[in-house]
């Protein structure tokens, strides 16, 4: 999951290199950049040779301001480590287990995170330290393909193959052939904002385009994305990146992880969150893939991390959490995301080919929603299945709650007392699986905490 809006600790290396540039050493970089220009004097093409220079001097300010050194992993987040591309298919040999005679033909493909250039990198500058959090990295593909030998039936023919997936960013970068796009997810306020503002003159772009949350096929064609652009369409066969999927050049923002197909129509829901206005639009795109049929600006008044969308057949389930992001209002030393525990909390229910004003909103407890479990009607009421928190958390390995001491250790005991049983009590007070049923007629709540049922169960049990 492309979460390139998250914050967590990280550590840093020590720096080899001095964090101020040598004047002799920019000096001469200056002079080099400018002399291929001063030869041709009679040939400018003006604008051309002035966005060309700017480029060149943004781009050695960089090279002598911040340097890029390799962000350590922690031991549990080992199997974040970059693997290498292994060029062809290669067969597997080594089964554990038995594959099902029945079990069907075909591919079974996943995307994740492999950072570039050997692992994910921080960096440390005049204005202070800048980094990546741990589950970036731009998109790799895997792919095991099962077939059946012909001669036997039942005999499995297994092959494995990856592949990066090759948004713009991993193009760019791949041509510079060393890290350029300077990592801003968290760290000094001056900083991340300087690290922001860099990226966007140099490439035009905030951030990596990182593709690496998920796979989807939507008519007949296959997807990568992660939340903060568009998806791109990949061969499953040969996994080579077709190109971004625009729809046609109807949708040109940030587009959800997680799209999710209407039953029965066979339509794509979508939606795409911004820092900036308009903070969230919602579309729906045709069976077939081909256009967009209807596409919305809720007209939000914040901007909301929104990680994913819901749909019932005949409505669209829209998540507004307090868990804000707003560049509108950054200022140095501000915080970029905030979880606003006394904000409104609200799920929104729109038809499906709905607009802000058609939305029924339902007030529910503030809290933090990251994944839907599901979304169904029910007579007068939509219910809404999901993994509920009680404020903003990141999902990362060997997780405690510092507030309340609380830690994820207890999920790995391999029986339960009264002991690990309190513990888990108050470990999923904090986090657990929540349904609300929202009547549409009347507009009341229910909430339900479906962990607690299980942990109650599990406690008179004992």
């Amino acid at each position: 999951m492309a979460a390139y809006i998250y914050s967590c600790q990280v550590n840093y290396c020590c720096l080899k290199k001095p964090l101020i540039p040598k004047f002799k050493d920019l000096k001469a970089s200056v002079s080099s950049t400018f002399k291929p220009f001063l030869s041709n004097l009679d040939h400018l093409d003006v604008p051309k040779v002035i966005k060309e220079i700017s480029f060149k001097l943004l781009d050695n300010f960089v090279d002598f301001t911040f340097e890029f050194v390799d962000q350590p992993l922690l031991p549990s987040q080992s199997n974040f480590a970059p693997v290498e591309e292994i060029g062809e298919a290669v067969r597997v040999t080594t089964i554990q287990g038995e594959i099902p005679n029945d079990f069907p033909e075909g591919v079974y493909i996943r995307n994740g995170a492999n950072p570039l250039f050997g692992g994910l990198k921080s960096t440390k500058s005049i204005f202070g330290k800048s980094s990546h959090i741990w589950i970036e990295g731009e998109g790799m593909l895997h792919a095991l393909y099962f077939t059946k030998e012909k001669e036997t039936g039942n005999k499995w023919n297994i092959l494995y193959k990856n592949k990066y997936v090759e948004t713009d960013t991993f193009n760019m970068e791949k041509d510079r052939k060393k890290p350029s796009i300077i990592p801003n997810m968290e760290g000094d306020a001056l900083a991340v904002f300087m690290a922001s503002l860099l990226n966007l003159l140099r490439f035009g772009v905030f951030h990596k385009y990182l593709s690496n949350t998920s796979v989807f096929k939507h008519s007949k064609k296959y997807y990568s994305i992660a939340e903060n652009h568009m998806p791109q369409e990949i061969n499953i066969q040969t996994l080579e990146t077709l190109g971004n999927w625009t729809i046609n050049g109807d949708w040109n923002r940030s587009f959800t992880a997680h799209p999710k197909k209407v039953s029965g129509t066979g339509e794509l829901v979508i939606m795409g969150t911004y820092p900036l206005k308009p903070y969230f639009v919602l579309g729906v795109i045709s069976a077939d893939g081909k256009q967009m049929i209807h596409k919305v600006d809720l007209k939000l008044n914040r901007c909301i991390l929104c990680h994913e969308i819901g749909v019932t057949k005949r409505y669209n389930v829209i998540l507004n959490f307090p868990l804000t992001m707003d560049l509108n209002r950054l200022t140095i030393g501000e915080e970029l995301i905030k979880y606003n525990e006394d904000g409104y909390a609200r799920i929104g229910i729109m038809p499906r080919y709905g607009d802000a004003n058609s939305i029924k909103w339902f007030e529910v407890e503030p809290c933090y929603v990251f994944h839907l479990i599901n979304c169904f009607e029910d007579n007068d009421e939509v219910v809404v299945r999901a993994c509920r928190a009680r404020r903003w958390i990141i999902p990362r390995p060997n997780l405690t709650i510092d507030e309340s001491e609380l830690s994820l250790d207890v999920l790995n005991e391999k029986s339960f007392n009264k002991d690990n049983i309190e513990s888990l009590k108050n470990l999923f007070s904090f986090f657990n699986v929540c349904e609300w049923r929202l009547n549409m007629r009347t507009g009341e709540v229910k909430m339900k905490n479906l962990i607690q049922t299980i942990i109650g169960l599990l406690w008179n049990s004992q």
